[in-house]
Formats: C-alpha cells, sequence, structure tokens
C-alpha cells in the first residue's frame, strides 16, 4: 500500500511539473505583454506595476497588424481550403482504384512527409515561374507542403466508406464529380474538419517559409511582425510579447472550434490502411 500511494505522489508530482513546464510560459508571455518596456526586459513572473493595455494598440498601428492578418488569413484560408479538397480529390482516386501507378504516386507523395523542405532550390523554382515575392507562390508552397499529411490521413478514410455507395451511385446516374461531391465528400467531414484545422494552425504560425520566400513588408504575416520591434540597441519586449498573443489568438479559436474534430478525424484515419 505505501509503495502505490508514493508512485501516486510521484506521479502527481510529475504531472505537475510538466503542466507548470507548459503554462508558464504563456502566462510569462501574458503578463510581460502588459508591463512597460524596462518591466518587460526583465522577464519576471511578477505581476505589472501599472497595466498597460496601450501596448496592444500600439503594436496594432506600428506592428501592421491588419494587414499582417489579412496576409495570413490569405494564406492559411487559400492554401489549406485548396490542399484539404484536391488531396480529398486525390485520395478517393488512390484508394478506390489500386493499380501499380496510383500506388506509386500514393507512396511518392508519403516521402513529402519525411525529406526537408530545400529553400534555397524552392526559390530558385520560384524565380524561375516568377513567383517569387508573391502571394501566389507563397500559397503555391504551403499547399504543396501539406498534400502528404492530407492524402495520407484522407486515404485511410476513405478506406473504410463501402464501395457499395458508390456502385449504388453510380447505377442512380451519378458521374465521377457528382458521386464525390455529393455522395462520398459529406461522409468525411470528420477527417476534412481534422485536417483543415490542423494545416491551418500550421500554416497560420509558419515563420520560416514566408521569412526565406518574401522580401516585401507587404507580404508578411501577423508571425514576421515580430521584426519591427527588434533593434540592433534596443528591443521592445513588451511589444514583442503583445504581437505573440495576438498572433496566438487566431489559432486558438480556431483549435477550440475545431477540436472535437480532430480526435475522430485521426483515429478514424490512422487505424485503417
Amino acid at each position: 500500500m505505501m509503495k502505490k500511494r508514493i508512485l501516486a505522489v510521484l506521479k502527481h508530482v510529475v504531472m505537475i511539473l510538466l503542466c507548470l513546464a507548459v503554462v508558464l510560459p504563456f502566462y510569462l508571455v501574458v503578463i510581460n505583454s502588459f508591463k512597460t518596456k524596462g518591466e518587460a526586459a526583465r522577464m519576471s513572473l511578477s505581476l505589472p506595476t501599472q497595466w498597460q493595455f496601450s501596448n496592444y494598440t500600439e503594436v496594432i498601428q506600428k506592428g501592421k497588424l491588419i494587414q499582417g492578418f489579412l496576409n495570413s488569413l490569405v494564406y492559411a484560408g487559400v492554401s489549406t481550403l485548396i490542399g484539404v479538397i484536391s488531396s480529398a480529390m486525390a485520395s478517393f482516386v488512390m484508394s478506390r482504384r489500386r493499380t501499380r501507378v496510383n500506388s506509386f504516386l500514393y507512396y511518392f507523395v508519403l516521402c513529402g512527409l519525411f525529406f526537408p523542405v530545400n529553400y534555397v532550390t524552392l526559390s530558385r523554382v520560384l524565380g524561375t515561374f516568377q513567383l517569387t515575392n508573391t502571394k501566389a507562390g507563397i500559397v503555391i508552397v504551403f499547399t504543396s507542403a501539406m498534400i502528404p499529411f492530407c492524402v495520407f490521413t484522407i486515404r485511410n478514410f476513405i478506406s473504410s466508406v463501402p464501395v457499395e455507395l458508390d456502385e449504388a451511385a453510380v447505377l442512380d446516374g451519378a458521374g465521377p464529380l457528382s458521386l464525390f461531391f455529393q455522395v462520398i465528400m459529406p461522409m468525411l467531414k470528420p477527417v476534412l474538419f481534422t485536417c483543415f484545422i490542423l494545416q491551418f494552425m500550421g500554416v497560420w504560425s509558419d515563420f520560416l517559409t514566408p521569412l526565406y520566400l518574401s522580401s516585401k513588408s507587404k507580404l508578411f504575416p501577423m508571425t514576421m511582425a515580430v521584426y519591427q520591434f527588434f533593434g540592433k540597441n534596443t528591443n521592445y519586449w513588451n511589444y514583442i510579447f503583445a504581437d505573440i498573443v495576438l498572433t496566438c489568438i487566431p489559432v486558438i479559436l480556431v483549435y477550440l472550434i475545431g477540436q472535437k474534430y480532430i480526435i475522430g478525424g485521426l483515429t478514424s484515419g490512422a487505424v485503417k490502411e
């Protein structure tokens, strides 16, 4: 009995430490976003002596967050929508027609899950097609990056959908497009929402891709607005923390809205091959 109690206490202690390791950074960022420049530079866990709510208005104005928010919304929304729908259509064909060509294409696409991104080569490819420093080029990069994960998840989910539904729809006169969009796609809502939410959050939080592929400030997303508050001799940590909070809010909202689809979609798409 003593050993069980000791183990239970140790488990609770470990869980509390893990929770603190996750919660404390968020607390540090939020608290310091309301401090003055000098207080925020110390990065202490104490409450502000005087709450500076004006930090957020300064960040929105000086950091051009409205423009950054619109850019992030375009990158995340458009690329995720195109990526999820196109991946669903490709996954449907790969799942239903298991030919050698489709099997090769499926495993070829899955290679994208393991190979790192080469931004030098990617920049040259975009330059060849005159897509450097354009929103279209960034959207294309984000879309292509999410296809391997979406195809893997959606294809396995489609494998659980009975083929008899396809046959019944074809007998009723459904063509390929109507078969997919009217019969199959409504049944894929859990996995489609899962892919959309996960990829939307990933694109919104991405910092490296816009950094390497854009050199114009008008193309910067919210994640790069933090550069406005870094200098050679001084850093405005209160503004930096406020910018981080504002950047995280849309991602948190999207996750809270769609979290019920994530677990169901991932488990349904990962257990069947």
